[in-house]
């Protein structure tokens, strides 16, 4: 009914619309006008020929005849009724089946599927609206951001310059709206001005138009764009961008970290609220072959286990999980307690094998240069020469043919990191290395976040995802640091103790079974205890910060129902952070 309404309006707002209408009911009347001349003139011609009918039999004739039905049933005897019944019939094609049809398609139903088009794409958003996310594409990173943001309660649109395709997005579920994206207007119309964040993510001239734009209409509002080139990079930043993403450094630094984490040291990969987030792979240490309660790291250092990565998800522990050669853990703790983890199971001289990069684009390149940088022989295998000009190891081939695997010394490879931005050819790729050695550690780039899991079946040990490296970048800024999604789908958040665990021991409360979720810190009365002793009492009106998977997330808001109405819980972490 709202939508029904909305048409209405759109359309009843037009006054090309409103002045069709009116031409349209002038037809209509006077197609009624003829309607009852004919049948006036039918009762007398039929008194002529000797006949009588009622009014509403007049009424049926004519309509029967204009309408070219004629049953036959009532016909004229005389030449003058004939000729009458031919002006009848003639006027009744001309206009019923031509004019007024024509007439119709053109000053109603083609307004009213413009009205419902503009109500399904408005040009202009309520004035009410604020705090929403104003993005200006659907991309990868737009989908895979839409549905964090409606866990979450954040509005959002999607801004396109073209009502078909708008359209096409809202026939997806998408909410879209209509306008120009180099036009400040556009941008006012959109609420800007109470926006969360507007999201430029087109090409690198296209963004930096959008944000010069934009910035005419608000100087406040944060801008996030993306750029491919550092010249791109700093032309957003002159615009008025707040936050300027080269996925493609993200991505293959990312990337290269994996490998570069063999020397077994604890590398950060988030901070919130004065705690850091690290991961550490255990091959070559001590630690393998004992459990997490033996390991010593909570001694020596202070940090807690988390969990692990498995195959890109983090999976939790417990005091009992057995330390294997292919793990990775995942860490939380202080900048000095990750200094002091680094000092014990740092290994001094770690042995780096050599790395095979397929794909020689900007994110194989990146990754080679921050390899090198770390003393990690790479060789990139391409099949367009022009892209490696730069590196004169690189391999110009197909990488699934022998003769060029032999060229790059594939024999002494452990690692095959696969860069290129076609995840069907990523996945075939993936396939193809792992049917070629079962002990390669492959990691994989990924464009579509539905993919991932694909990847995984192939054989992947680890897949980023481009699309969640920008939504995560994004969602970060959405939410003012009081939730921090980190890479790989690990989220940190905060949350007032529940009613149901407060007053209760930690370790009674079994929250990391239940859930998933690990707890790294509990603030009480502005005091903060990172890596709580597990018989601390949780305190009433006090704040936890845990660790978990998104999944793991919503099942301890469903389980265990905080309260998280108070914005001053918020607030407080914040500047605590």
């Amino acid at each position: 009914m709202k939508s029904f309404a909305a048409v209405i309006a759109a359309f009843l707002g037009n006054r090309s619309s409103r002045s069709n209408l009116k031409t349209l009911g002038r037809l209509l009347a006077l197609l009624f006008i003829l309607i009852t001349i004919y049948s006036v003139l039918f009762h007398i011609i039929m008194e002529r020929e000797g006949s009588q009918y009622s009014w509403v039999t007049g009424l049926y004739w004519t309509l029967t005849v204009m309408s070219t039905l004629g049953f036959g049933d009532i016909t004229f005897k005389s030449d003058l009724g004939m000729v009458f019944s031919i002006v009848v019939l003639v006027s009744g094609v001309m206009f019923l089946l031509v004019i007024l049809p024509f007439t119709f398609i053109e000053f109603f139903y083609e307004p009213w599927m413009k009205a419902q088009a503009a109500a399904r794409a408005p040009k202009e958003l309520p004035e009410s609206t604020h705090g929403h996310v104003i993005f200006t594409c659907h991309d990868p990173i737009t989908a895979a951001l839409i549905p964090m943001l409606e866990k979450y309660g954040h509005s959002y649109v999607v801004l396109t310059p073209h009502i078909t395709e708008a359209l096409e997005f809202y026939e997806q579920g998408v909410k879209v709206a209509v306008g120009e994206l180099d036009d400040p207007e556009t941008y006012r119309r959109m609420r800007l001005k109470k926006a969360a964040v507007l999201v430029a993510t087109r090409s690198d001239v296209l963004n930096t138009n959008i944000t010069f734009s934009a910035r005419e209409e608000s100087e406040d509002v944060p801008i996030v764009a993306s750029a491919t080139t550092e010249a791109s990079r700093d032309m957003l930043e002159l615009a008025g961008a707040t936050e300027v993403m080269r996925l493609e450094q993200v991505m293959a630094k990312a990337l290269a970290r994996r490998v570069i984490g063999n020397d077994a040291a604890a590398h950060v990969i988030g901070q919130a609220g004065g705690l850091v987030i690290a991961e550490a792979s255990v091959s070559g240490t001590r630690l393998i072959g004992g459990t997490v309660a033996s390991s010593g790291i909570r001694g020596d250092s202070g940090l807690s286990v988390v969990g692990i990565w498995d195959h890109g998800k983090l999976r939790t522990v417990d005091p009992e999980t057995v330390i294997e050669e292919d793990m990775v853990l995942v860490l939380a703790g202080t900048e000095d307690q990750i200094e002091a983890y680094n000092a014990v199971f740092r290994l001094p001289n770690p042995q780096h094998s050599l790395v095979l990069i397929v794909g020689g684009g900007r994110v194989g390149r990146i990754t080679s240069k921050v390899l090198q940088e770390a003393g990690v022989k790479s060789v990139i295998i391409e099949k367009i020469s022009e892209r490696v000009e730069a590196f004169p190891d690189a391999v110009i081939g197909d990488a699934t043919q022998m003769e060029t695997l032999k060229v790059a010394h594939a024999r002494e490879a452990k690692t095959v990191i696969i860069t290129t931005h076609d995840d069907d050819l990523n996945i075939s790729l993936t396939i193809f290395f792992r049917r070629l050695r079962e002990s390669f550690q492959i990691i994989s780039r990924c464009t579509l976040e539905r993919n991932v899991r694909t990847l995984h079946r192939a054989g992947a040990d680890l897949v980023l995802s481009s699309a969640t490296m920008g939504a995560n970048t994004i969602f970060n800024l959405v939410r003012e640091d009081d939730n921090l999604l980190l890479a790989e789908g690990v989220l940190i958040f905060p949350t007032p103790v529940p009613a149901v665990l407060a007053g209760r021991r930690l370790a009674d409360c079994a929250i990391r079974t239940q859930t998933g979720c690990t707890v790294i810190a509990v603030e009480h009365e502005g005091k903060r205890v990172v890596n709580p002793d597990p018989f601390i009492i949780l305190p009433h009106n006090g704040i936890l910060l845990l660790i978990g998977t998104l999944e793991a997330e919503e099942k301890f808001l469903r389980d265990y129902k905080p309260d998280l109405a108070p914005e001053s819980m918020r607030r407080k972490w914040r500047r605590k952070g």
